[in-house]
């Protein structure tokens, strides 16, 4: 078993793994090589005694995901536009995030608050605006997700997610990193991501509820105020929910996040697992961790890029 629950993200034609203290991306070369880097997680937090703390580090995790995947993600598109040392500046990659976060904001927690408010007006039953809020939101993001699913660029980066949630599985059954072995692991993950996003649906319609119907000014300021309290507290949630999967009861309540991961993950083919495998285990060697027994070593080239730093490995 490895000494830390390893993570991941899918990008354009690629993977990010995160480790303890780095992370590492492999990405498929337009010209169908593997191409690696490593980087050392530069967050002013992490490291801190703070960032172990409970319901601190689930912020800060989503912080780091945030900006580092971000920039990760900037940087395969351009690799796949053939524009490579392309670097993204720190600058653009704040205004883009800000954005996203804007945007995120108002379609998923601002736009039901307002439709659900139109269409409840004439209620009484104080839960009844929270209900149709939550149902909002649920069809918001099952329908982003469908639609997005049907681009076949999107419906890769489904396949590779997929590819990185097989390969955490075997390392995490110690078993070697090959091919055939990360094959017999299904695709979905209790930390995925996903299932991150389904417990922060369910959990902002229990504390919205707690709210209750107020003046539209304190409804609003509630809804931005308790973003980051309810994040924190799902994080916690899906780090309990992964530990005690093996509880019948567990598992059934935590469900709604494996089914939609039949969504955001797809069955990758042998040459995606391969860019996941070179990930895993670039993030292993950037951490000082043994790589398991038996694994293959898919042929990689480092990645060379302005601003990147690589780790030095300790070897495997």
């Amino acid at each position: 078993m490895p000494r830390f629950n390893y993570g991941g993200q899918a990008l354009i034609e690629g993977v990010l793994m995160r480790g303890r203290d780095a992370i590492a991306v492999a990405l498929r070369h337009p010209d169908g090589r593997i191409v690696y880097a490593s980087e050392s997680l530069g967050s002013g937090f992490h490291g801190s005694r703070w960032a172990k703390l409970p319901f601190v580090r689930g912020l800060i995790v989503l912080y780091e995901t945030l900006i580092v995947g971000t920039r990760w993600l900037v940087r395969s598109a351009s690799l796949q536009a053939q524009e490579d040392d392309v670097e993204i500046g720190k600058g653009a990659i704040a205004l883009m995030l800000a954005f996203t976060l804007l945007m995120g904001v108002g379609v998923f927690f601002l736009l039901p608050l307002f439709l659900s408010s139109v269409l409840t007006g004439g209620s009484t039953n104080r839960l009844a605006q929270p209900a149709v809020e939550g149902l909002i939101q649920v069809a918001i993001f099952l329908g982003y997700l469908a639609l997005i699913s049907r681009a076949p660029d999107i419906r890769r980066v489904f396949q590779y997610h997929g590819a990185e949630h097989m390969t955490i599985h075997a390392l995490e059954r110690a078993e070697p990193l090959t091919v055939e072995a990360v094959r017999k692991h299904p695709t979905a993950h209790p930390r995925c991501g996903t299932e991150f996003l389904v417990v922060v649906i369910a959990l902002s319609i229990i504390a919205f509820s707690l709210v209750g119907r107020q003046t539209p000014l304190i409804m609003v300021g509630s809804r931005v105020i308790l973003i980051p309290v309810i994040a924190a507290v799902g994080y916690e949630l899906l780090r309990w929910g992964a530990r005690h999967r093996s509880n019948p009861i567990v598992r059934a309540i935590m469900w709604p996040g494996i089914l939609v991961q039949m969504i955001t993950t797809k069955q990758p083919t042998d040459d995606m697992i391969e860019v996941a495998i070179a990930s895993l285990e670039e993030a292993l060697e950037a951490d000082g961790d043994a790589v398991p027994h038996g694994s293959v070593r898919p042929e990689r080239e480092p990645m060379r890029l302005q601003g990147v730093a690589p780790v030095a490995s300790d070897g495997a």
